[in-house]
């Protein structure tokens, strides 16, 4: 599987069952304040804040908690400034690690970064090393026992998807940035369920991971920097057969 379908799949399992609620929450905590920060506090008008906002309710943080998020944002209560950054690397295998963070603090985000990367056998490179490996593109993740394939295809390809793609037990369907909205309105006047929508970097080739020493060392790195408070989404293009995780998971 490719690195982002595949650790996507990881990341959404590991947080469904995650008990460091506190971790998770500050991170949500950080995207509804940036998002609020950049595009307003109305969610109607702000998709951004609006994917927030369901990632935030998902994960079951109070009402309390969103809203006070949001008043930081805009100004309406006082709150640290964060401010967003890119870091790339290579993990284990050669595989492109990308990194999008929110700090506070960019000397102290970048060595405890580079610390991480150093410690699980990878290592930091410089701006546009990687990067120019991933494009930004719109991911709906759709359960499969909430519709058919053929009803999701006619009603996501009308509204302007690219491509569906099967990942375990759900679908995901891709498109162009500026039609993740229109899709996902598509979906929610169809009466389709998705279990999330958001902005991703797809790799553009992978490079695949048929040593599972190095599998298990790749994994490890993604978690321990997807662990960082500072860490919002972390990317990469590593493509491990399914019989390789299935040792390492059991």
């Amino acid at each position: 599987m490719s690195g982002h379908s595949k650790w996507h799949s990881i990341r959404h399992k590991k947080a469904a069952k995650d008990a460091k609620r506190g971790k998770l929450f500050t991170k949500l905590i950080k995207d509804i304040t940036v998002a609020a920060r950049d595009g307003g506090g109305d969610p109607e008008l702000n998709p951004r804040l609006r994917r927030a906002i369901e990632k935030a309710k998902a994960a079951n943080m109070p009402a309390d908690n969103i809203e006070r998020a949001i008043k930081k944002g805009t100004g309406e209560l006082p709150g640290v400034t964060y401010e967003s950054v890119v870091y790339e690397g290579y993990g284990p295998g050669g595989v492109a690690i990308l990194i999008h963070a929110y700090t506070d603090n960019k000397n102290r985000t970048v060595a405890e970064i580079r610390h991480i990367f150093s410690k699980r056998g990878g290592n930091m490179a410089g701006a546009g090393s990687v990067a120019w490996q991933f494009s930004k593109k719109g991911i709906i993740v759709v359960d499969k026992d909430k519709v058919d394939e053929d009803r999701l295809l006619e009603v996501v390809l009308e509204a302007g998807a690219e491509d569906v793609k099967t990942e375990g037990s759900t679908y995901e369907v891709y498109c162009e940035p500026s039609q993740l909205e229109t899709v996902r309105q598509a979906l929610e006047d169809a009466g389709i369920e998705y279990q999330s929508a958001d902005i991703t970097m797809l790799p553009s080739t992978t490079v695949r991971i048929e040593d599972e020493n190095v599998a298990r060392q790749i994994l490890n790195l993604m978690e321990a920097l997807e662990e960082h408070d500072d860490i919002e989404n972390v990317y990469s293009n590593f493509d491990i057969p399914e019989e390789i995780l299935d040792k390492i998971s059991s």
